[in-house]
């Protein structure tokens, strides 16, 4: 079939090498604007854009594709459109251009966890299993009716980035399988239940600040949740560090949450958390790099007792 691929991260990629390797014709790519990226602010292309001119497709940038995007459509003439973590909502005007409609590869099991970071959710809010699913893009968010779908299992150690790089290859090949069955009403539809739903928003730095009153588990998997982006955090003794990964570990004792428990070679850097405590396993200081948190208590030692910043305080 003749494709047009919108998408613009990492996640994408999956699906797009998929629709060349099964002979669908792409015949061009939309994705968002280059950005400026790390200290320099140099210009970077979104991942997707930079296969795309390798493979000779061509690139569409469009600032708004509410004003821009059905002109593009048009011209393309495709006979459906694909939708991987685009970053852009689609107006009715693109949705109306391709005949067999747009097919959205989401990375959750809808109607649950609609949504611009669907797989940081769920780690955070300590799923234990998710999905994709491929869906028709209608004028709400995540809303379609859904095509089809299939789970997979959360590890319990699984950060965000693992997890997101598994679920690319997933829905990549849940695309293909799609599209194959898309032509002449083949593929099974049905509509989302509104019952089921649930939403989260996208991620922000906040979203990463850990409050030591919550159970040692929900910040573990805060930490895995946010790991590669944008990342747990805390106000501590040291400035504010990076939790890039943690253990919920039990405890007994009655220190206040976010108490320093333990800080040597044996036990590594161990924090009071409002139920049980958490090893701070994968830390980064300020202006430093990741390492782990006995590398850490090396050239940062801390008195036990000492606190970590807790909600409310500024970090």
């Amino acid at each position: 079939m003749r494709v047009v691929f919108m998408g613009t991260p990492e996640y994408g990629l999956a699906s797009l090498r998929a629709l060349l390797e099964a002979g669908h014709e792409v015949a061009g790519v939309l994705t968002q604007p280059d950005k400026p990226k790390g200290r320099g602010g140099r210009m970077a292309q979104p991942p997707v854009k930079a296969f795309a001119l390798e493979r000779g497709i061509p690139v569409f940038q469009p600032a708004s594709a509410r004003r821009e995007g059905a002109g593009i459509l048009q011209r393309l003439k495709p006979e459906v459109c694909v939708t991987a973590a685009y970053g852009q909502i689609l107006p009715e005007e693109m949705l109306a251009v391709p005949p067999l409609g747009t097919v959205n590869v989401h990375a959750s099991l809808l109607p649950g966890y609609r949504g611009p970071a669907p797989v940081n959710w769920a780690i955070i809010r300590g799923e234990t299993v998710t999905g994709v699913t491929t869906m028709l893009t209608d004028r709400g968010v995540d809303t379609g009716d859904i095509l089809l779908q299939e789970k997979t299992g959360i590890g319990p150690e699984e950060t965000a980035g693992e997890l997101t790089g598994r679920l690319a290859l997933l829905g990549a090949s849940l695309l293909v399988r799609t599209l194959s069955c898309l032509p002449g009403g083949g593929c099974p539809r049905r509509p989302q239940n509104e019952e089921e739903m649930s939403y989260f928003p996208m991620l922000r730095r906040e979203t990463g600040r850990v409050d030591w009153r919550q159970g040692a588990g929900q910040i573990a998997d805060l930490a895995r949740g946010l790991n590669p982006w944008p990342g747990a955090y805390s106000a501590s003794p040291w400035g504010t560090l990076k939790i890039l990964s943690a253990q919920a570990l039990p405890d007994g004792s009655r220190a206040a949450p976010g108490d320093v428990l333990a800080a040597d070679q044996r036990d590594g850097l161990v924090v009071r958390a409002g139920d049980g405590a958490v090893r701070l396993r994968l830390l980064q200081a300020p202006g430093g790099r990741a390492m782990p948190d006995t590398d850490f208590l090396r050239g940062h030692p801390a008195p036990v007792g000492a606190r970590m910043g807790t909600e409310g305080e500024d970090a």
